[in-house]
């Protein structure tokens, strides 16, 4: 608790210091919670906002990103979730033609009356995280805590500490989840406020489920975003991923976390489509805590202006026979700043680990950067793993030939920037969201060339 006492370094850490301190009272969950938050404030304290010094953030300062801390969002009032409705059906991935349930959450906060409860499968139990926290079950406390995953992150502590939105999702022994479920985020159009959520899927021994977390705000919104998706994959579950963040305006500063433990014979594989917007680090924390377990991270970021995007995940082979994948392609245009930071750990106990990760990166302009950096730690001596990284521009080769079928330049550029994408959305299972991440990235270079 002393931690919480020293003065902060900044205006925006005094400004966190003191909302902490307002609305610790009032926070979702009991003393146990209330525990769990103060440690995490404390841990949060006596590190700081990350700069560059901290070698996990070395190639994103989030002290200089936020200079000032917004205020806390609220609950959005019972009025505005009609406006909130109407806006569904042309952000979730139903405008492609998929059938799926929702899930929606306003500025965070988990809004029955926009969501598919009457949907849901047998087997499938979904609720609130306050609703979730205030029962002040044990174990759902502790997987909420995500123990072991993610330790000594300051951006995952202020998380823990003030997390007041989100959901819970359980899926029962076996249960095969027919229709993806969509986790639709919006922002209620209230400016310049953080959105802290944080999010639980437990998904029993053999359950299957594809998930899709899309984000979405009004145009020009300035925020800052700090959320987390906690999951756990029971055994031999299978669990498809897609998220596909906000595209915020300059100036907002945006942290995802993703944090999967994998029991025996697991399979989780999921896909990020990142646009820009503001400032963006999607964190990956992926623990293999089971034999034969499989999982792969894969996405596509698509950046320009100012854009600053950093990917980095850490991969964690505690169990033997496990496969990991990691594979990433980048377009950067503008003064962009492209970030992929990968690091596979194979603990002394993991023999016959398969691990491999991949970013490559095309560089369209002079003032855009990309900054690569795979490590492995391996500690056994039975292990397949390897790493690569690739930054070039476009084959003047491949665009003259394009060209000289008759395709103008613009044309041309754009139809070899999105086969190079495209290729990363091939590891999306599901046809039809596959599409439609598809159809984005076709939207993007489509804006791109109007501009």
């Amino acid at each position: 608790m002393n931690a919480r006492q020293a003065p902060p370094q900044t205006v925006a850490e005094a400004k966190i210091a003191a909302d902490y301190v307002g609305a610790r009272l009032s926070l979702p969950g009991g003393d146990a919670v209330a525990k769990l938050r103060d440690a995490a404030f404390d841990a949060f304290m006596a590190a700081g906002l990350p700069t560059r010094r901290v070698e996990a953030w070395h190639y994103t300062d989030l002290k200089r990103a936020m200079a000032q801390a917004l205020p806390m969002a609220v609950p959005p009032a019972a009025t505005s979730i009609p406006a909130q409705g109407a806006r569904l059906d042309r952000l979730s991935p139903r405008r492609a033609g998929v059938e799926s349930l929702r899930i929606v959450l306003v500025d965070g906060h988990f809004i029955p009356e926009l969501s598919d409860l009457a949907g849901l499968p047998q087997g499938v139990t979904l609720q609130s995280l306050s609703d979730a926290l205030a029962q002040g079950d044990a174990a759902l406390i502790e997987a909420l805590a995500a123990p072991g995953l993610g330790k000594g992150d300051a951006a995952l502590a202020l998380n823990t500490a003030f997390m007041q939105g989100g959901f819970v999702l359980d899926i029962a022994p076996g249960v095969h989840v027919a229709h993806p479920i969509d986790v639709v985020a919006l922002a209620s159009g209230v400016p310049a406020q953080a959105v802290y959520g944080r999010s639980l899927l437990r998904l029993g021994a053999g359950a299957q489920l594809t998930l899709v977390e899309i984000e979405a705000c009004d145009s020009g919104l300035v925020e800052q975003r700090n959320s987390a998706l906690v999951c756990q994959i029971g055994d031999s579950a299978t669990c498809e991923h897609v998220f596909v963040p906000a595209e915020l305006a300059p100036g907002s500063a945006h942290i995802a976390h993703l944090l999967v433990s994998l029991q025996a014979g697991a399979s989780f594989n999921s896909f990020t489509l990142a646009r820009g917007g503001g400032l963006l680090r999607r964190q990956v924390f992926l623990r293999f805590d089971g034999e034969y377990a499989k999982g792969q991270l894969a996405g596509a970021n698509l950046l320009k202006g100012r854009d600053h995007v950093d990917t980095t995940l850490i991969i964690e082979h505690v169990a033997p026979n496990g496969q990991s994948r990691e594979y990433f392609k980048s377009v950067l245009d503008g003064d962009a700043i492209g970030v992929y930071q990968g690091k596979v750990i194979v603990a002394p106990g993991a023999q016959k680990t398969d691990g491999a990760m991949k970013s490559q990166a095309i560089l369209l302009s002079d003032g855009a950067t990309m900054n690569n950096k795979p490590e492995l730690e391996i500690f056994a001596d039975d292990v397949v793993c390897g790493h690569g990284a690739t930054v070039a521009q476009l084959d003047e080769d491949q665009l003259f030939y394009a060209q000289a079928r008759g395709l103008p330049k613009g044309d041309a550029e754009a139809m070899l920037l999105e086969a190079f994408v495209d290729e990363s959305a091939d590891r999306i299972e599901n046809e039809a969201i596959r599409a439609h991440v598809v159809a984005l990235m076709s939207d993007w270079f489509a804006s791109r060339r109007r501009t």
